[in-house]
């Protein structure tokens, strides 16, 4: 049967059940897929095709190349702070605030460029255009290697924010083409663990690079850094590019049975796996969505603590009387707290769920670091490192707002936008965060470290009020209709509706 004809028979059916095709924005493509399997052996094939072994397989094949794009991601960011310890601010003659606004710029760069990433997300698929984006973004660090002082080193900082602004948003909605809801959370958690690692692994490359003397190389240790990171940005996006496929139907890896099962596997999700097409009345929907706004928020407020540890945390341990070698070290441990975190946070949520709960446990310890570093003597330095190290366990929660943004948002359109503003809101904290350190709060910084606790708090409750907004849309939508084996080769079940649209859709929490 020609992909055509399969289309009309989709359109057809929906037709007959009340769906219709042109409100509700057509059939995926995974159900095309699936029709033309239908009374195949490869159908057959598939019942007898072992759940585990199949997600083993895709585990190895895409989690370690997406963990591999968030690792890079922040460790380019975190270079930043660890260069203000290596001369930086001395070989660009930086003043003032002039350094807090380089690091602001790279998520002004992200935030506006994710308005059109929304666009690409949709018609471009998805592992191709974050393969094209790393690349660039490599060139674009090593390039940061070449600033002569403030101007320059800004505008490599703005185009690093325009490549990156996709990488978030499209681990987002690969992630939920090949994982069910409860699947996705130990796996967001895992390439999330990039982060963590990140910031052991920007320690230990800056205790190293600090070693190349004045005159023994031609160029100053930070450019070096900058440099080789830049190139190894590069091939991770060309391998990226190469080895992710675009959708489970075009993995070269899974036979046809393989595939088959996994899209029944992953149904229930009831947020479909591709449509090129772009609606935008699904974006005015989204706008219209009180969920959105609620995780907007809660992720800008997360996000001024991952603004001040990303960008300032090198600088506060060098303040406590550290040189600059030893403060690269010192900070090592804030990545070991994000890491035990996030990977807890993650396996927690796929045995208990209750997201919502996860979330607000990390944000105590967080809350509880803030006002150590806030309200203890400069002279307590083991009091203020224990604070700055508790600051890190706001590194988990992002994880599960990016597993909500996957799991929630319905229809292919609302979902990219969904991202792009969850991405977003993490750029807009990031800008706010650096911007607390004013050079006239110097050395202390405590309006800076006020604004960790009580943003942290702040957090706490939107996040209870997300939970609650999500009870009870499910309590209105009542008792869901059991779905039967059969149900994954009805077109209905991949109309590419959004959860508004369908009433048999339900909200996890």
């Amino acid at each position: 049967m020609s992909d055509k004809n399969d289309t009309q028979t989709a359109t057809d059916a929906m037709t007959r059940n009340g769906l219709d095709s042109k409100n509700h924005g057509g059939i995926d493509t995974a159900w095309e897929f699936l029709n033309r399997h239908r009374d195949t052996k490869t159908a057959e094939d598939a019942d007898a095709v072992g759940t585990n072994a199949l997600r083993r397989k895709i585990d190895w094949h895409i989690v370690p190349l997406m963990f591999a794009c968030y690792l890079m991601q922040f460790l380019d960011k975190v270079i930043l702070n660890y260069a203000a310890v290596m001369g930086l601010r001395q070989d660009l003659d930086l003043q003032g605030n002039d350094f807090s606004n380089i690091a602001t710029f790279l998520f002004v760069g992200l935030l506006c460029f994710e308005v059109v990433n929304v666009y690409f997300l949709q018609v471009v698929p998805a592992a191709k255009w974050l393969g094209l984006n790393v690349t660039s973004w490599g060139v674009a660090t090593a390039c940061g290697a070449a600033a002569h002082n403030y101007q320059t080193l800004l505008v490599t900082r703005v185009f690093l924010g325009m490549f990156e602004a996709t990488i978030g948003p499209s681990l987002i909605l690969i992630s939920s083409q090949w994982y069910t809801k409860s699947e996705q959370a130990p796996r967001f958690s895992f390439w999330y663990t990039g982060l963590g690692i990140g910031q052991i692994l920007g320690g230990a490359i800056s205790y190293g690079f600090q070693h190349i003397a004045p005159g023994q190389a031609s160029l100053e240790g930070w450019r070096i850094m900058f440099v080789t990171l830049g190139c190894v940005i590069v091939t991770i996006g060309l391998s990226t590019a190469l080895f992710i496929p675009d959708t489970p139907m075009q993995a070269g890896w899974l036979s046809d049975a393989d595939k088959v099962a996994l899209l029944k596997h992953v149904s229930i999700n009831q947020t479909g796996i591709q449509s090129r097409r772009f609606r935008p009345k699904e974006i005015l929907e989204a706008l219209c969505d009180p969920q959105l706004y609620l995780m907007l928020l809660s992720v800008v407020l997360l996000s001024v603590s991952s603004g001040v540890v990303t960008t300032y945390s090198a600088t506060l341990i060098a303040n406590l009387g550290y040189d600059s070698k030893h403060a690269a070290l010192m900070n090592m441990p804030s990545g070991a707290v994000s890491i035990f975190f996030t990977l807890l946070v993650g396996f927690g949520v796929r045995k208990q769920s209750h997201r919502w709960a996860w979330i607000i446990g990390c944000l105590i310890p967080a809350i509880i670091g803030g006002a150590l570093m806030s309200f203890l003597p400069v002279t307590n330095r083991n009091g203020i490192l224990a604070g700055l190290y508790l600051v890190n366990t706001v590194v988990a929660p992002l994880a599960i707002f990016y597993n909500w943004t996957a799991a929630n948002f319905g229809g292919a359109t609302k979902r990219a936008f969904a991202a792009a503003i969850v991405s977003g809101s993490f750029s807009l904290g990031n800008i706010i965060g650096p911007q607390t350190f004013q050079s006239r709060d110097a050395p202390d910084f405590r309006p800076a470290k006020l604004a960790v606790m009580g943003t942290q708090a702040g957090c706490a409750a939107t996040t209870f009020a997300l939970f609650l907004y999500y009870t009870w849309q499910n309590k209105r939508r009542g008792s869901r209709t059991e779905r039967s084996e059969s149900d994954f080769l009805s077109p209905e079940a991949w109309s590419t509706m959004t959860d508004s649209e369908n009433k048999q859709f339900r909200y996890i929490y």
